[in-house]
């Protein structure tokens, strides 16, 4: 399910780049420039996830807007909060992250 996520997420950093001029700039945008370095890093924080066996791609929203990356959704233990915070720091270019991830029991 991983790999899936991983190469759904490459697939779409190809897509954004091949579409260049028909990409609308989004509030608080002010260059194509800025949404493309935006999708790029949400891509990528994304694909980390997808990687790691503790965090769950399929429960975790990434927003990213000019560097500052916001979580949400749901996480099943706070490590795994943690840890998606700390991969999403990881990831070049993010000056802020914001976790809004809620923890979750499963069931």
């Amino acid at each position: 399910m991983k790999t899936l996520i991983l190469a759904a997420s490459l697939a779409l950093t190809g897509a954004l780049s091949m579409s260049l001029p028909g990409c609308a700039v989004t509030s608080g945008q002010s260059t194509v420039g800025d949404y493309v370095d935006d999708a790029t890093i949400t891509t990528q924080v994304k694909a980390k996830f997808a990687e790691d066996p503790q965090v769950s791609a399929m429960r975790i929203k990434v927003e990213t807007l000019k560097g500052e990356v916001e979580l949400s959704g749901f996480a099943t233990s706070d490590a795994e909060k943690q840890r998606a915070a700390e991969i999403a720091r990881g990831v070049a270019h993010v000056k802020m992250v914001r976790n809004n991830i809620v923890v979750k029991a499963p069931g």
